[in-house]
C-alpha cells in the first residue's frame, strides 16, 4: 500500500507549524505532518469513559483510500488554489529521493511528486525543480579546512553516477514537455558536478549546497559554476529528510502518533473508547495498519509572489510504502 502524506500549505492563517528548531533541520516537516494529521482527527467524538483526555477516531474518519493508496490526511484540493495569475510566482520544488527506495522507479515517482504540487496549487508548471539524492553529501568531496564533521553517521552509499544521469533523463523530460522551467542539483561538490554536466544534455541550472561543514565555497566550484552558468544556492536541508523510524512515529498508534499504524499494546495499557474498541494511548487501534514501513521520496514546495517577495504558499507531500 502506498501512504501519501500531506501538510497542506503550513503558512496558513493562524498556522504555529512552521517554527523549526535549530537542532534539526527537518523539524520543519515532522511538526508540520503531525499538526496536519491533528487537525483532521481532532474531532469531538470518542472520548473514553472517566477519562478527560479525548481518544483520537479511527484513522479511517480523516484519511482516504483510493485502491491501493491511503492519503494521510485525505487531500483537497479545492483549498489551496493560489490567488493570482501564473506569471506572478516563483515556485520551486526539491524533491528528495529516500535511502531505500529503488532508483528505477524515479521516472514514476517525479512525476507524481509534481503532479500533486501543481493539484495543490492549481498551477500548469514550476519554475525550479532541485533533486537531491541518497548518500550525497558536499563536504565529503570538497577539501573545507575548516570542517566541523557534524554530519553524523552516512544514510546511504551514494550512486554511481550512470543512475544519476538515468534519473536525470526523466527531469529533462519534464523540461520538454514545459512542465518545468528549469532543473537543479543538491550537494554536488566540483568533481561530481563537473563528471555530471558532461552527462547531463539539459544543464542544472542551480546546485544547492549544505555549508553547515565549511565556511565558504570552495574556488574550484565557484569557477565551474560560474563557467557553466550554475547558481550556487545555500540550504540546510537534511539528506535524509524523513527516516523510517520517523514516519512510524508519526503514524503509530502511541501518543504522538497519528494510530494509522498497529503498534505492540504494553500490558495494562488498554482502556475501551464509547465505541468498544481499544484504545492505546488514547489512540484508537481498531483498524489500525500492520507492516513494515519504507519512505520513498519527500517533495517540498514553494510559491512566493514575486513583486513582493511574499511566500503564499509552502508545504510538503511525502510517500511511503507499507509492505506485509
Amino acid at each position: 500500500m502506498k501512504l501519501v502524506l500531506s501538510t497542506s500549505n503550513i503558512l496558513g492563517a493562524g498556522s504555529s507549524i512552521h517554527r523549526p528548531t535549530k537542532s534539526k533541520s527537518n523539524a520543519e516537516l515532522i511538526s508540520s505532518l503531525r499538526a496536519n494529521f491533528e487537525a483532521h482527527y481532532a474531532a469531538p467524538n470518542g472520548y473514553t469513559n472517566g477519562d478527560t483526555k479525548p481518544a483520537k477516531p479511527s484513522y479511517t474518519t480523516w484519511t482516504s483510500r483510493k485502491g491501493d493508496v491511503l492519503e494521510v490526511p485525505a487531500l483537497d484540493f479545492s483549498q489551496s488554489a493560489l490567488q493570482e495569475e501564473r506569471g506572478q510566482y516563483d515556485i520551486t520544488l526539491k524533491l528528495f529521493y529516500l535511502p531505500g527506495a529503488s532508483p528505477s522507479d524515479r521516472d514514476k515517482q517525479t512525476r507524481e511528486a509534481l503532479d500533486l504540487v501543481l493539484k495543490e496549487l492549481h498551477m500548469p508548471s514550476v519554475d525550479l525543480l532541485i533533486v537531491c539524492f541518497p548518500g550525497i553529501y558536499f563536504d565529503e568531496e570538497e577539501d573545507c579546512p575548516d570542517k566541523l564533521s557534524t554530519r553524523g553517521p552516512v544514510e546511504a552509499e551514494p550512486e554511481r553516477l550512470e543512475s544519476q544521469i538515468a534519473t536525470w533523463r526523466s527531469l529533462e523530460a519534464l523540461y520538454d514537455e514545459g512542465l518545468v522551467k528549469k532543473l537543479g542539483i543538491a550537494e554536488f561538490g566540483h568533481e561530481r558536478l563537473a563528471a555530471f554536466l558532461g552527462g547531463a544534455r539539459v544543464k542544472p541550472s542551480v546546485d544547492q549546497i549544505n555549508l553547515r561543514d565549511c565556511c565558504s565555497v570552495p574556488k574550484d566550484l565557484l569557477g565551474l559554476a560560474k563557467r557553466e552558468s550554475v547558481e550556487l544556492l545555500v540550504h540546510n536541508d537534511c539528506s535524509n529528510v524523513l527516516p523510517r523510524g520517523t514516519v512510524r512515529d508519526l503514524l503509530g498508534s502511541g501518543e504522538q502518533g497519528a494510530g494509522v499504524l498497529a503498534e505492540t499494546t504494553k500490558a495494562g495499557d488498554k482502556r475501551k473508547s464509547l465505541h468498544g474498541e481499544e484504545v492505546k494511548n488514547g489512540v484508537s487501534d481498531a483498524a489500525a495498519l500492520k507492516g513494515e514501513v519504507q519512505p520513498q521520496w519527500v517533495v517540498k514546495y514553494t510559491a512566493v509572489v514575486k513583486n513582493r517577495g511574499v511566500v503564499e504558499n509552502k508545504g510538503y507531500f511525502a510517500v511511503a510504502e507499507l509492505t506485509d
